[in-house]
């Protein structure tokens, strides 16, 4: 098996399972949005292009939204404005049965009294295929889905994990151009998402399928996917590749929901090279990934494995920001995790077992490589 810790998956493997007649499409979403009947805004009108073939995460805290724009592309929901467009043809008014979809819900809602091979076999027999067709279609999603020993096996004879892919494969079994899925792994322990995620990624990539996988954790989104898409309270902030978005953020929400960050205030200054922030009497050179509003309040973002620890006085080839004390060093095994104070302002670092991680109560220099920190706009 594969596994998906500390590296996205990128590996195109080879389509076994074509016979599936699993094909792919893109995915439109126009200026969706929805408001509910008591008047409550869940969605502000949402614009979302999902390629075909590819892995597209919605991704954000509960009430973001992005399970009200799954439920919309799946046909669950009707939106109270704009349009949905699955390889190019408007399926806003369609049913769920005539969208080319298949939808996996994060509790599995397996039939307890069928065999995994019954429950693969079920949108196929609903849908009138003969028993050969069924025969070969549930071999070959076993087959996928690695579970041709237990096809005789009932729901409540399964691990959890081997109980997902079920629902997985019962999803994929007639062929869906689109994958659609909520929270899937949400049930599941930590390691268990991570090894069935590899096997979801996996399946996914042999299978050629698009898939748009809901879930608030940000791991979880960053080792699968080909684009997130960030939301909250209703609106999308920021989408594109995980590298990007990590990279960087266009406003302090994002820059803390995709990882930890060290954020410095300040007020901007538009410069020839591109942006700084001034924090009293200092002048921080940064990236923008916005529009710059000069001499607004900002924030500087600066990830904890890209502020740099030395001792006081070492010569260091790029930016320093000042001297601070140690207030707090941890192992964690593969890292260090050390809490440092300077002035009013505490930063979080992350480095390595070989590298420089002094003890508490050290007092050292802090500082990054020019051209790492990103200038936010708008500090919340």
């Amino acid at each position: 098996m594969s596994s998906i810790e500390g590296t996205r998956l990128t590996t195109t493997i080879p389509r076994s399972a074509a016979n599936l007649g699993v094909g792919a499409a893109a995915v439109t979403a126009q200026r969706i949005g929805h408001t509910f009947d008591n008047g409550f805004r869940a969605l502000a009108p949402t614009d979302l292009h999902v390629d075909a073939g590819s892995f597209c995460t919605l991704l954000g805290p509960s009430g973001s939204g992005k399970t009200t724009v799954l439920r919309i592309l799946a046909g669950l929901l009707t939106p109270s404005e704009g349009r949905v467009l699955i390889g190019g043809h408007d399926v806003t008014n369609e049913p769920v049965q005539k969208r080319d979809i298949g939808f996996v819900f994060q509790h599995y809602a397996l039939f307890p009294h069928m065999t995994v091979a019954q429950n693969i076999a079920y949108p196929l027999r609903i849908r009138g295929a003969s028993k050969q067709e069924q025969a070969t279609r549930v071999d070959t999603v076993l087959e996928l889905i690695s579970l041709q020993a237990q096809k005789d096996l009932r729901p409540d004879q399964l691990s959890g994990g081997q109980q997902q892919r079920v629902a997985i494969g019962r999803a994929l079994v007639y062929g869906p151009k689109v994958l659609l899925l909520d929270e899937p792994l949400g049930a599941l322990d930590r390691r268990l998402r991570q090894q069935l995620g590899s096997e979801l990624r996996r399946i996914q990539q042999e299978t050629g399928t698009t898939a748009i996988y809901v879930t608030h954790d940000q791991d979880e989104a960053f080792l699968l996917s080909d684009k997130v898409v960030v939301m909250n309270h209703g609106h999308v902030r920021q989408q594109g590749a995980p590298e990007h978005i990590y990279a960087s953020p266009i406003d302090i929400f994002v820059a803390r929901f995709v990882g930890d960050t060290n954020l410095i205030r300040g007020v901007a200054r538009r410069t020839c090279e591109g942006a700084a922030l001034h924090v009293g009497n200092q002048v921080v050179n940064c990236r923008a990934a916005s529009a710059v509003n000069d001499t607004q309040p900002a924030a500087l973002s600066v990830r904890p494995e890209d502020v740099r620890l030395a001792p006081i006085g070492t010569p260091y080839n790029g930016f320093v920001f000042g001297q601070g004390v140690v207030i707090d060093r941890v192992f964690l095994g593969a890292r260090y995790r050390t809490m440092v104070q300077v002035g009013d302002y505490q930063f979080a670092v992350e480095s390595g077992r070989d590298d420089y991680a002094p003890l508490s109560g050290t007092i050292v220099q802090v500082g990054w490589a020019d051209g790492l920190p990103v200038l936010l706009n708008a500090p919340d």
